[in-house]
C-alpha cells in the first residue's frame, strides 16, 4: 500500500469527482476473466501480432513455457477496462501506465484484476492507481497508472459513484 497520505473535504465545491472523496486506498477487485483461446485469437487479429508463442500449441511447447500463452498486453488490457468501467469509470483517460510482466498467462488461466487508488491530485483531476493481474497467488502482472479523473462540473451526464 502506499505511504502517501491525503485527506479531501467531502463538502469542498472544488473537488468535482466523487472518486476525491475519501478515497485513498480504495480498491476495485471486480473484474475476473478466464483466457479462452478466442481472446488470445481475438487479440492476434486486431493487433496483427501473430506470434506462434501465443497461436501455435506445437511452436509453444518447444518454448521455456511449454505450451501457449496470452499476450503481455491482453492481460494489461484489463486493467484498462477495469479504469473504463468501474475506477475511476466512464469518462476516464490515461495518461500514463507502468507494466511489470511478471509471469506468463496460459489459456485457462483466471486472471484477477485489481486497482487500487494511491494517490490523488483534485486541483489536476488526476488519480495515480496501482494495478495489478493475478492468476491464483501469484503476481503475474503490477504496475502503475495515471489518469484524469472526469470532472462532474464539466460533464452533461451524472458521473457513477465509485
Amino acid at each position: 500500500m502506499c505511504a502517501i497520505q491525503a485527506t479531501v473535504a467531502a463538502n469542498d465545491p472544488g473537488v468535482a469527482h466523487s472518486l476525491f472523496r475519501g478515497s485513498l486506498g480504495r480498491y476495485d477487485r471486480g473484474l475476473v476473466k478466464t483466457i479462452a483461446s478466442s481472446d488470445v485469437v481475438g487479440f492476434a487479429q486486431l493487433t496483427g501480432d501473430r506470434n506462434p508463442i501465443h497461436l501455435s500449441e506445437h511452436f509453444a511447447a518447444k518454448t521455456q513455457f511449454g505450451r501457449r500463452i496470452a499476450h503481455g498486453l491482453y492481460t494489461a488490457s484489463l486493467i484498462s477496462a477495469v479504469l473504463g468501467t468501474r475506477l475511476p469509470g466512464p469518462g476516464a483517460v490515461y495518461i500514463s501506465q507502468t507494466l511489470n510482466f511478471r509471469a506468463p498467462v496460459r489459456i485457462g488461466d483466471r486472471v484477477d484484476v485489481t486497482v487500487t487508488v494511491a494517490e490523488l491530485i483534485p486541483a489536476r483531476q488526476r488519480a495515480r492507481l496501482a494495478c495489478s493481474c493475478k492468476v491464483g497467488d501469484e503476481i503475474v502482472l503490477d504496475g502503475e497508472a495515471w489518469v484524469k479523473v472526469p470532472s462532474a462540473a464539466k460533464s452533461k451526464r451524472p458521473l457513477p459513484r465509485v
